[in-house]
């Protein structure tokens, strides 16, 4: 009898799965977290606590599902916002600590809500990375105004110098929404412009935000399988995986 993963070469199968995909947690529970591991943990390997969502669970909370989602090969970290608040605050050291102890294995280092000069930033990135997480740096701001006021150039810039000083991965800002912030226009559409001319810096370390699924047909389409996204759903991380390999009507025959 023909098993449906048959129905898809290996080779074609192992290239989807190379796509690093950014799950958003906003308060899952346990039970939650179960169903999800269970039907999607082969197509995550990242899971984020978004912005300051963290602060509002009990530590045996957090613990419990840091643990699930560790156990799954999955790389859990507390939204950035979290990271900025504690900087303005002068707690860094507290802050890696912490997380540390609740579970956490990765770090998010951002100055989309807050203003964070460059040398901190760099040495924050050195700091987390010196204490065991994976860094995922993220550029752009969270104030679409603000955003609007940073050139392609500076957004290039800042990308090169946070994986020069550690992170593993940048992730370029587009917010829960995916409109009117980094590579999107206040439709959700993207600026090719903008996208072109930071693929042409690469993007293997790069995890570009797409809530939207056009964005993420989008993206598939224009560089492959194997494209980083992040901001995905927790209900949309298997319908990525379907467009990763051509199972979903926008990609099939084309990836």
């Amino acid at each position: 009898m023909l098993a449906f993963d048959q129905l898809r070469d290996p080779a074609q199968i192992k290239i989807a799965n190379m796509g690093k995909t950014m799950m958003l947690d906003k308060g899952l529970g346990l039970n939650a977290v179960d169903d999800l591991i269970a039907t999607a943990g082969d197509y995550m390997n990242f899971a984020k606590f978004g912005w300051g969502t963290a602060a509002t669970m009990s530590r045996e909370l957090i613990q419990a599902k840091t643990a699930k989602y560790r156990n799954a090969g999955i790389t859990p970290y507390p939204g950035g916002t979290l990271l900025e608040v504690a900087l303005q605050q002068g707690k860094l050291t507290e802050f890696l600590t912490e997380a540390k102890a609740l579970g956490f294995t990765g770090i998010e280092v951002s100055d989309g809500s807050t203003t964070v000069d460059a040398h901190t930033r760099a040495e924050t990135i050195k700091a987390a990375r010196n204490t065991g997480f994976k860094v995922l740096s993220e550029v752009g701001k969270k104030d679409p105004t603000l955003d609007h006021e940073l050139t392609v150039a500076q957004r290039i810039a800042s990308i090169n110098a946070d994986l020069r000083n550690g992170a593993d991965y940048v992730i370029i800002e587009a917010r829960e929404a995916g409109k009117n912030i980094g590579i999107y226009d206040k439709d959700g559409n993207i600026v090719q412009s903008e996208l072109d001319a930071l693929a042409a810096n690469g993007i293997t370390q790069v995890i570009f935000e797409a809530p939207l699924k056009p964005q993420q047909v989008a993206l598939i389409l224009q560089f492959g399988s194997h494209v980083n996204l992040g901001n995905i759903a927790h209900d949309e991380v298997t319908a990525l995986e379907t467009l990763r390999r051509g199972l979903r009507g926008d990609t099939v025959g084309k990836v």
